[in-house]
């Protein structure tokens, strides 16, 4: 974010961290001309199909399109995104629409998406704006070519710069490799992009498996996975790196685990694993994480992502921002699956609590109970989708 001195309009003072503050689905499966609010806490809730689960992976969709990664690896079965309502034009083509705004220090900044997901899967629109500025366009302009026409505004000499770009990258992801940012426009552009990257790629997808976090396993790097099969790794990691982190996750066990917990330890075993234990204190031994339920499992997990940051996740870090310039957003569906009522109250104050200081945000969904729980949570909104 070095150039936003030099773009006009910033406000670093109104959102100091780049994060994503609405999710548009205009045209996608289930969803047409359908915009969601996002804030510091965001639950989708609703009954089974009404497309809490579409959301969320559109969300995601579009961070991992952030991220540099081709339209053929984000959606392997682009035909599912397509609305069923959608008619082919008259060259057959058939595709969707999605976007997101993401505000920073520049202020709000849009990107909206078009894709061809049938005859051939392709990016064929991209439009990124701010204040209601077009700052980078593209367009199939000859669809025997694998290149869409991108044009962003240069304000120099020559008003817009044309190039050709790939069809199955995002732009925008592209556009700090290609402008040198020697004109005010050419700064605006990248200031631009450069906050809807980081809002994006600031993303951890988190869905815990408690039946893959049973069993021990080997120390490593000590990296969360997604599905946290490697808590006792990542519980080692803290225990012995992040001391104050880690006394902050056994001080909120006791609120998620059955009888008294006192702490949150490591053993290692003769074979070189490690498991992790909770501590009983006078109360009884040491009760290994295998053999707690699966809401229990849930609980921990999910507050440990909490607890941490990008150091201790296993994402993409974006290394060349300083971590005070972002905000990460956990991203985790089923947020109160196997979570009981207790569980659950703790884990939401836990969230609204952290998220508050606006360097973690959550985006997720909930069934009946959870939802009722959220709205009644400081902190939390809930979005009521409906089939």
């Amino acid at each position: 974010m070095a150039g936003v001195p030099g773009v006009p309009g910033a406000e670093p003072h109104a959102v100091p961290r780049p994060v994503v503050t609405e999710l548009r689905l205009s045209a996608y499966a289930g969803r047409r001309r359908a915009a969601y609010a996002l804030g510091p806490v965001t639950l989708f809730a609703g009954p089974s199909g009404s497309g809490k689960s579409t959301v969320l992976g559109a969300y995601e969709a579009l961070a991992r399109l952030g991220a540099g990664e081709s339209l053929g690896e984000v959606f392997p079965d682009p035909a599912d995104r397509v609305p069923d309502s959608a008619r082919p034009d008259a060259q057959g083509r058939r595709g969707f629409r999605i976007g997101c705004t993401v505000d920073g220090p520049v202020g709000p900044v849009r990107l909206d998406l078009a894709v061809q997901a049938h005859p051939d899967l392709r990016i064929v629109g991209e439009r990124l704006t701010r204040h209601g500025r077009t700052l980078l366009t593209t367009a199939l302009r000859d669809p025997g070519r694998t290149t869409v026409q991108a044009a962003w505004l240069t304000a120099g000499a020559t008003p817009v710069t044309r190039a050709p770009l790939p069809d199955d990258l995002l732009g925008t992801a592209l556009l700090p490799l290609r402008v040198a940012g020697a004109t005010q426009g050419q700064r605006e552009v990248l200031a631009a992009a450069e906050q809807a990257l980081v809002g994006l790629r600031s993303l951890f997808p988190c869905a815990p498996e408690p039946d893959r976090m049973r069993a021990p396993v080997l120390p490593g790097e000590g990296r969360l996975l997604r599905d946290c099969a490697n808590l006792a790794e990542v519980l080692h990691r803290t225990h012995t790196a992040c001391p104050r982190r880690h006394q902050r996750l056994a001080a909120v066990a006791g609120a998620g685990c059955a009888g008294p917990v006192t702490g949150v330890g490591v053993q290692e075993l003769r074979d070189g694993t490690v498991r992790a234990l909770l501590a009983r204190g006078g109360a009884g031994p040491a009760t290994p994480l295998g053999r707690l339920g699966d809401g229990e499992l849930r609980y921990l997990a999910l507050a440990l992502t909490l607890l941490t940051g990008p150091g201790v996740l296993a994402m993409d870090r974006i290394a060349e921002v300083p971590d005070a310039m972002q905000c990460l957003t956990l991203l985790t569906d089923d947020l109160d699956r196997g979570l009981d009522g207790r569980q659950t109250a703790a884990l939401l104050g836990l969230t609204a609590a952290i998220a508050a200081d606006g360097h973690i945000r959550l985006v997720g969904s909930v069934g009946e109970r959870g939802a009722a729980e959220a709205r009644r949570t400081p902190g939390v909104t809930v979005v009521d989708l409906t089939p």
